[in-house]
């Protein structure tokens, strides 16, 4: 793992994960040009996202079954594709099932992590790691900002064909640049979609690293799902464009992700684990602060949504650590299992925090984060000693994939 495909790969993250987020930006842009309602045009964000909840699960577990250049190449160009077909899309059921199409195929980064975790030593999985999901993180926000932008100035089809034109010359890079990788599995592929649901009933660490995303990673949902809310309501009266400049604060996590892959590697992750559930529940106090609203409230919805953003983030790292060493032969498999708990707890978290906030405002929305974080934590507490893994230790019967 050279610096230069550690920075191709991280590239690559950050171009396939901003494909699920940037529709989120050109809605109303949709709905004026194919003169639907704007509750239709928000279909289109529910497709890309159900079609990547669908490509985690049908389709990550492939990477222990199939060479990873020509299976991450392929579903580039899938999605470049996708892309094209909804930038020409000329009405609303036509662009939302070339959306799903997208999500489906836009699975590279979960592919991308455990790849790159068997081609690199394991005292730099952490950050390799973080560097990694600091690359999606960065995807996430340069897509809105870019797709806002030039909507505004070209329309609602121009962010599809820059996207699909990014996808597609990434794809062109990777088909030389990707080392050709032997996977480490040949079972046959009914056989790979069961094994995540065996690995986490026979994986304790497995279950412990999904119960830690999924109650952080719900807190985190029900905080972003609302806070739109909150901004435009009356404590602030602030429009829209407010959310997408407090979402930059998620900026600061890029550069917080590696240094906190750097921390797994030296102390392990059940270390930074604890941090970042405390830091969520701090998050959560200071959070409970914006619902005042004025200067004092904005200040303390940046620090707070900055706070949580970092400990959710350096947590998943922390997790990602511990499950890459668990089977080093069925890694996609076990990231398969992982993120689709982490992503269900995110969707009961937004639906939570969607009730909370009906039910009893902003303090409604902290109560629910705090809640979250204290699972979490009571989980961390009750969990039975373990030595943590640092480096120079590896788990035992631990095998690399080989590069042809």
């Amino acid at each position: 793992m050279s610096r230069r495909l550690l920075l191709l790969l991280t590239v690559t993250c950050g171009v396939a994960v901003g494909n699920i987020y940037f529709p989120q930006t050109i809605g109303p842009l949709i709905a004026a040009g194919l003169r639907v309602s704007p509750d239709s045009a928000a279909s289109v964000v529910t497709a890309v996202q159900f079609g990547y909840a669908a490509g985690i699960f049908f389709l990550v577990p492939l990477g222990d079954r199939l060479p990873h250049r020509p299976l991450i190449v392929a579903l580039l160009v899938v999605t470049g594709s996708g892309l094209l077909a909804a930038s020409v899309a000329p009405a609303l059921p036509l662009l939302v099932a070339a959306n799903a199409l997208v999500g489906v195929a836009t699975v590279v980064a979960p592919l991308i992590g455990p790849m790159a975790a068997g081609l690199v030593a394991e005292e730099r999985r952490g950050v390799v790691s973080g560097t990694l999901l600091g690359g999606s993180i960065g995807g996430m926000l340069l897509s809105r900002t870019a797709a806002g932008t030039i909507g505004d100035h070209w329309g609602w089809r121009a962010p599809y064909l820059t996207a699909a034109a990014a996808v597609l010359l990434v794809a062109v890079v990777l088909a030389v640049a990707l080392p050709a990788t032997r996977p480490p599995s040949g079972q046959r592929y009914p056989a790979l979609l069961a094994a995540p649901f065996r690995l986490l009933r026979t994986e304790p660490e497995l279950r412990r690293s999904c119960f830690y995303q999924a109650t952080v990673f719900a807190g985190f949902s029900a905080v972003w799902a609302t806070v739109a809310l909150l901004l435009t309501g009356p404590a602030y009266g602030l429009g829209a464009p407010a959310v997408g400049m407090l979402a930059l604060v998620n900026a600061a996590t890029m550069l917080c992700t590696p240094a906190a892959g750097r921390q797994v590697d030296r102390r392990g992750s059940d270390v930074v684990n604890l941090v970042c559930v405390l830091a969520t529940v701090a998050s959560a106090t200071v959070l409970t602060v914006a619902g005042l609203g004025g200067t004092v409230g904005l200040a303390a919805l940046v620090l707070g949504t900055l706070l949580l953003d970092v400990a959710m983030q350096s947590g998943m790292v922390a997790n990602q650590v511990r499950n890459y060493r668990l089977r080093p032969d069925a890694r996609s498999r076990v990231n398969t299992a992982y993120m689709s708990c982490a992503y269900l707890g995110g969707g009961v978290g937004s639906w939570l925090g969607a009730r909370g906030y009906a039910q009893f405002g902003w303090l409604g929305v902290c109560g629910v984060l705090a809640a979250c974080a204290g699972l979490a934590l009571a989980r961390h507490l009750t969990a039975s000693p373990r030595r943590p893994v640092t480096a120079g230790r590896a788990a035992a019967g631990r095998s690399t994939p080989s590069v042809r």
